[in-house]
């Protein structure tokens, strides 16, 4: 069961059309795993909805009778109605909606993601021993967004954040000092916490950072004086 689910006003601002597009994309994909956040978010929208409209002044409004008149449009010419009846005699194309989830294999697993990655798989895997990361062509400076899978009994090294880090677990699992995360969760940290995570047996993850890890065990801190190339 999802136990990590966005904050409220982080629904709202989603439901208001006002985050940037990683975040858009997190929260997007998290609802797609959550019926609750998107029960939410559904409420939220028409919330919304109601107030924009109700905000409108007298003089924006068009009663119906205003508006009511009949039209009688001109009648098509042969070749047109000829050529529309053609298209609508064809079968119907069997298209896939834009919401269905969409395939992703990486190494030797194949995974079932939310249709919201669809546009945006665009660059290779890039490798480093139990770790892939398919990095994300968001455009919003600092910040970035990728997609990050870590094989069976990988691990990341013990870190804190210079800014926020954001993990969508899409599937498998992973476990830090917090506890154990299932596909669905969302987990928005900041520089107050030291992880190291792991997983038993793999995981593929959304992440958003906006500034490099701050390594704190090990050979690893060797990798801060770069962090920012590496992030």
């Amino acid at each position: 069961m999802i136990k990590h689910h966005p904050q409220e006003a982080l629904l709202l601002a989603h439901a208001k059309g006002e985050l940037p597009l990683s975040m858009a994309i997190a929260v997007s994909a998290h609802c797609t795993l959550c019926a609750k956040c998107t029960a939410i978010v559904a409420a939220l929208t028409e919330q919304e909805a109601q107030a924009t409209l109700s905000a409108g002044s007298p003089e924006d409004r068009v009663t119906a009778s205003e508006t009511d008149m009949t039209l009688v449009p001109d009648p098509l010419p042969r070749e047109l109605q000829a050529m529309l009846a053609h298209i609508f005699s064809q079968p119907e194309a069997n298209v896939i909606p834009s919401h269905a989830p969409i395939s992703l294999s990486v190494r030797t697993t194949t995974y079932s993601i939310p249709a919201v990655f669809r546009q945006h798989l665009t660059r290779p895997w890039q490798q480093l021993g139990k770790v892939c990361r398919m990095r994300f062509d968001v455009d919003e400076l600092n910040t970035r967004a990728s997609l990050l899978h870590i094989d069976a009994l990988g691990e990341i090294p013990q870190h804190t954040h210079k800014g926020y880090e954001l993990t969508l677990l899409l599937a498998g699992e992973f476990t830090d000092i917090n506890g154990e995360y299932v596909p669905g969760d969302f987990i928005l940290l900041d520089n107050q916490t030291h992880h190291a995570p792991k997983t038993k047996t793999g995981c593929l993850c959304y992440t958003v950072l906006d500034a490099p890890l701050h390594f704190t065990k090990g050979l690893s801190k060797l990798l801060n004086p770069i962090g920012e190339l590496i992030y």
